[in-house]
């Protein structure tokens, strides 16, 4: 491990043998201040010490610009004599003893009110150990000392930062747990508080952490999205046009091959523009120059930037700039828009008055849903509400009682009140849901062609039941994603239990529809069934990679497509793709292709040839030929490739053990942790083979009151927030959950999709119960289960998804 960074800077400067120096901080930029006007070093006492004090000490130092002015003996007592007292910079002096003071030596005051400061210093990010150098573990110059971030006072605003002063773009993700690998040497322990659009890491403010106990496991992790701008050029007004994207400072156009509606719709929002009219292709607004980046987007429609959508190429084939992607987006006069639904026709509705968005306010709605709905150009409104408090809108009010008549074209020719002052907090936010906003996902897989079958309808994510499904009911699913055809149709919930609504069930589809909701069934919510009968879909675009050999880190190089295991072919193919295809199984940083035919022939298709990855990519979805059973002829072409890591060995294989058996009941998968007693604590669930936390937005005596019951804990006594049993590790599993408190099973109520949290352990919700119920003896033993006996349930030896996939084919 890493130890703590207790390094000073000093200077002696001006009068004699003056000299000026901050001790016992954490880095070379913190600490108390202590001053040597007689061959002794000591300290300055903290009466009326401020940020134009800290300053001039700061500036002194050349450790850049003061961050905070400490008093109380923040970084601990200090001892000798207490040089100065009274101290009164302007912060333009030169010296802290060319500042006002009450004379030299103020033994008088004890060191228990000696001063200290925070300077923002010489601060230059990088991203180590990624495949790029737009992702990687964190490290931070101090001086000539490059030094890790804790996770555990790293966020999204902080990554943010980093990556625009990399010109990668936004942060895309921050993964946990020395995710690139642990560094080396010390660890900062600072916490970044960036807030607003700071363009440097320099200019954030940070807060010392000395308490913390950080080691390199806990070094922080920061993936980018890697395009550093997106503009609209060409088009008739600076709302339409053709795509370009820029990447690590050059720019391209993108193909119209996979561009559509719901990722237009991300880039109208992420450039001001409104709500998308039309994506036309074909190079509508004229052929561009430079690059044609054939990424594939895939946007939901709902996020707030085209760096949040998930991303493929592999297998894509090349574009020109006959097929550039264009976008003509609503404009910035009067738009509409919707924010925080699952897709760009459902959502809280915000309006666009002379530039400035804000929100839209009312109670009664459905007259003025017609409106929205001819000004967006949907159909008919299906259903409106006032969000819950955690959706509500930050900010300004554009319009206000809003009363329509429902045959307006415009929502500002209805009769309203407009006001910009308005303060947020006011509970009348509205949303609606148009009919296209029912979408459907496949979740619990190891991508976004296989896996538990999902639709949202009404507003809210439920499951399908697997009575009578089948190739042809799998098929129209796989179609509706863009995932091919079907490989398998999988029941008895093959890919894990899903939550909250059981939607539809007996479907039987001809295979030719065009979306799932089409086909014949019970009709939407009628079912007898619980979530162990959810049905999924294996498709044909869904791959994976794995090394054949006796080996798990070197072997035949292999992929997985349309339910059939494949050789990839090596010609032309770059040097970086060995590291990238290692660092995706988790087998080191690096590796190289073999040049000798060292693990045999393979015997199935050879999927892909010239494959050519280069250091900006994250995975193995690089540029390469389209599929094709048969890439090479000569099996001597394909790829053999050694890496420099090897994976972790398995423990024990516990699967058919609680709480990861399906034979499970929901109450051995939840706990309480922290609290005195099984009835009090952080509350955590179990959830895709790991026990993780809830967050706590909209955390309330309802979804108390449903944790107690299935515990057999009586009734809620509170609902406490902010990590009040202290915070959890591993995953936060859920947020925004809405329990009614009358539901049988946490994972009844409805919430944001499990998986998909962006809080952190700090807002970790907890709960206090009255006190035991009777239980019998089966739940009492689950209940006494401690953290420990689940050991080795996150472990490698875990059924894999690829040996399922194996078998599946």
């Amino acid at each position: 491990g890493g130890s703590l960074l207790t390094l000073t800077c000093s200077v002696s400067l001006f009068e004699g043998a003056d000299e000026l120096r901050l001790a016992d901080g954490d880095s070379p930029y913190a600490g108390r201040v202590e001053v040597k006007p007689q061959d002794q070093w000591g300290t300055v006492c903290d009466f009326i010490w401020d940020m134009e004090d800290a300053e001039v000490v700061c500036k002194q130092l050349g450790c850049g610009s003061a961050v905070s002015a400490y008093g109380r003996a923040y970084f601990g007592a200090g001892s000798g004599p207490t040089w100065l007292f009274q101290v009164d910079c302007g912060g333009d002096e030169s010296a802290l003893w060319h500042c006002k003071r009450a004379g030299w030596d103020a033994r008088w005051c004890p060191h228990s009110f000696d001063t200290g400061v925070v300077c923002s210093g010489h601060i230059k990010p990088r991203l180590v150990g990624g495949d790029s150098p737009c992702s990687g573990r964190v490290e931070i110059v101090h001086g000539n000392t490059w030094t890790t971030v804790c996770d555990a006072h790293f966020d999204l605003k902080v990554a943010n930062v980093i990556c625009n002063e990399l010109q990668c773009g936004i942060a895309a993700s921050i993964p946990e747990g020395a995710h690139f690998g642990e560094g080396q040497g010390n660890i900062l322990t600072e916490e970044f508080q960036c807030v607003g659009n700071k363009s440097i890491l320099l200019s954030c403010p940070r807060k010392s952490q000395k308490n913390q106990m950080c080691s390199h496991t806990n070094d922080a992790s920061a993936i980018c999205s890697r395009h550093t701008g997106f503009r609209l050029v060409n088009g008739s007004t600076t709302c339409s046009g053709r795509v370009e994207i820029q990447v690590l400072g050059a720019w391209g156009t993108l193909c119209d091959s996979h561009w559509d509606l719901p990722d237009a719709n991300v880039l109208c929002h992420q450039l001001d523009c409104g709500f998308t009219v039309s994506a036309p292709g074909g190079g509508y607004f004229g052929k561009g120059t430079g690059s044609v980046w054939t990424d594939i987007f895939h946007c939901k429609g709902t996020e707030p930037h085209l760096g949040h959508c998930p991303v493929t190429a592999l297998g894509v084939s090349q574009c020109s700039h006959d097929n550039d992607a264009s976008v003509i987006c609503s404009g910035h006069s009067e738009s509409l828009r919707l924010l925080n639904g699952e897709s760009r026709c459902d959502g809280r509705v915000e309006i666009s008055l002379s530039g400035v968005w804000g929100r839209v306010l009312d109670d009664q709605y459905m007259n003025n849903a017609s409106v929205v709905c001819r000004q967006l150009q949907f159909r008919v409104a299906d259903k409106t509400y006032n969000p819950p408090k955690s959706q509500r809108g930050p900010g300004s009010m554009g319009l206000r009682s809003v009363q329509c008549a429902g045959n307006e074209t415009r929502l500002t020719h209805c009769d309203n009140s407009m006001s910009e002052t308005a303060q947020a907090g006011i509970a009348q936010d509205v949303g609606v849901v148009y009919s296209g906003s029912r979408q459907i996902r496949l979740v619990n897989g190891t991508g976004r062609c296989a896996g538990t079958v999902e639709i949202y309808y009404n507003g809210i994510w439920g499951t399908v039941r697997d009575d009578s499904w089948d190739l042809s009911d799998s098929n129209v699913v796989c179609k509706q994603l863009g995932c091919g055809h079907a490989i398998n149709a999988t029941v008895s919930a093959h890919y894990g239990e899903g939550s909250g609504q059981i939607w539809l069930d007996d479907v039987n589809c001809s295979g030719n529809e065009s979306d799932l909701w089409s086909c014949p069934s019970k009709g939407w919510g009628q079912h007898n069934c619980r979530h162990k009968e959810d049905a999924g879909v294996l498709c044909s675009e869904f791959t994976d990679l794995r090394l054949v050999s006796d080996s798990d880190c070197a072997g035949r190089l292999e992929v997985f497509y349309n339910g059939t295991w494949g050789s990839v072919c090596s010609n032309q193919m770059s040097g970086d793709t060995a590291a990238i295809a290692c660092k995706q199984l988790n087998c080191g940083d690096g590796g190289q292709i073999e040049r000798e035919f060292k693990y045999g022939a393979g015997s199935g298709p050879t999927w892909l040839d010239h494959v050519r990855c280069s250091e900006k990519h994250s995975s193995l979805q690089c540029l390469s030929e389209p599929w094709n059973p048969k890439s090479c002829d000569n099996r001597a072409d394909e790829t053999h490739i050694s890496c420099t890591g090897k994976k972790a060995k398995p423990t024990q294989t516990l699967f058919a053990e609680c709480p990861n058996s399906p034979s499970c009941t929901d109450q051995e998968k939840l706990r309480v942790v922290g609290g005195e007693d099984r009835c009090s604590g952080r509350v955590e669930v179990w959830y895709r083979g790991s026990w993780g936390t809830v967050c706590d937005y909209s955390w309330d005596m309802e979804d108390a009151n449903d944790v107690c019951k299935l515990l057999g804990c009586g009734s809620a006594v509170s609902a406490p927030d902010k990590a009040a049993f202290g915070e959890g590790t591993g995953p936060i599993w859920v947020e925004t959950l809405n329990c009614r408190g009358t539901e049988s099973s946490l994972w009844d109520c409805p919430a944001k999709p499990w998986g998909e949290s962006n809080c952190g352990h700090k807002e970790d919700a907890a709960v206090n119960f009255s006190g035991p119920t009777e239980r019998t003896d089966s739940l009492n033993t689950a209940g006494k289960t401690s953290p420990s006996s689940h050991q080795g349930l996150n472990s490698p030896g875990a059924v894999s998804e690829r040996e399922e996939l194996q078998a599946a084919a």
